[in-house]
């Protein structure tokens, strides 16, 4: 017996590498990392538009992934003669609090918006407001936040499963707003309120406006936190380590991959306790994309609550936004 299920139609506003270009050299077999690639592979969702300036970009992923049509501007759109469920913004940053103020005009019933929600916390809070007043679900992109290992590591921290967390060590590069913030909302996420203890000098390896910032937190309970900043230059870098009273656990590559070490007693030294030789798994961070989609379709649906909303997007971005400005005044 077949499954009924109401379709929802997406527009995409932006046609880039994060709406569905990642996934057009990839293996259609492989977990979307992709707006574009989740709603294909869930067919509960339909991609009826979208937009890009860039008329050679918008017609070659219209083709890819078969979207009816296109729109070289957001503001091109009628309510009255175009309806959308669900409007991912993925367009650059700078673009975002334009795009968004049409997109609320435009009554979807959902927003999925990339992050950072906009170039400036004051414009996201208005917005996130703007929203709510209109009675439109606003999730934004901190995937991790559907990873299924994130939420599961919440669980047991919560249950004191690896006993009492002693520290935390994360490192990032290629700018605070633009991906350490991706460990800003994961520490709110596990840990709950985090307290800026000290901040280093900014280190701009990629973004002139958006510098990398080496930085001193702490959880409500004292439990440090040290986040170290590399250099976009050498290579990709997001990880971070959680030293536990039973354990240590690594997440590596984003969470494509995670160590974990237990501890023993050592055959060496009587008395002592050490740590075991890591054993490395694979993640579910490749998963998060299509468990994002079924997050929002179910609260939609259903009103389920999101994991990731206005609200948790607006407390990362004004705590990175005063981290920055902490930092700038160093130098």
């Amino acid at each position: 017996m077949s499954t009924i299920y109401n379709i929802l139609n997406v527009l995409i506003v932006g046609c880039g590498n994060i709406a569905g270009r990642f996934d057009m050299s990839r293996p259609s077999t492989d977990w979307p990392l992709t707006h574009a690639g989740a709603y294909h592979r869930d067919h509960r969702f339909q991609v009826i538009a979208c937009v890009d300036p860039h008329e050679e970009v918008r017609s070659q992923f219209m083709k890819f992934w078969s979207i009816p049509v296109g729109f070289q501007a957001i503001d091109e759109i009628s309510h009255k003669n175009h309806q959308f469920d669900v409007i991912s913004i993925c367009s650059p940053t700078h673009c975002h609090a334009h795009d968004l103020e049409i997109a609320i005009s435009l009554s979807p019933q959902l927003i999925f918006c990339e992050k950072p929600t906009t170039a400036s916390g004051i414009e996201t809070e208005k917005l996130v407001r703007q929203c709510k007043k209109s009675d439109i679900h606003l999730a934004v992109n901190y995937t991790r936040r559907w990873d299924q290992d994130i939420r599961k590591l919440q669980t047991n921290i919560q249950n004191n499963q690896w006993g009492n967390l002693r520290a935390v060590v994360g490192y990032y590069n290629k700018g605070l707003l633009n991906n350490g913030s991706h460990l800003i909302d994961l520490l709110n996420f596990l840990l709950g309120k985090i307290n800026i203890i000290k901040v280093g000098k900014p280190i701009y390896d990629f973004f002139d406006y958006d510098p990398t910032v080496p930085m001193w937190l702490e959880t409500e309970d004292g439990c440090p936190i040290h986040l170290v900043a590399g250099h976009a230059q050498d290579y990709a870098l997001f990880e971070i380590q959680f030293i536990f009273a039973k354990g240590v656990l690594v997440m590596e590559d984003g969470g494509i991959f995670w160590r974990s070490r237990q501890v023993i007693e050592s055959e060496i030294f009587k008395g002592y306790r050490i740590l075991t030789d890591s054993i490395k798994n694979t993640g579910h961070y490749p998963h998060a994309m299509l468990q994002a989609i079924d997050n929002i379709y179910r609260a939609i649906t259903q009103n389920e609550y999101l994991y990731s909303t206005g609200d948790t997007a607006l407390m990362t971005q004004f705590f990175c936004e005063r981290i920055i400005q902490e930092s700038i005044s160093i130098v």
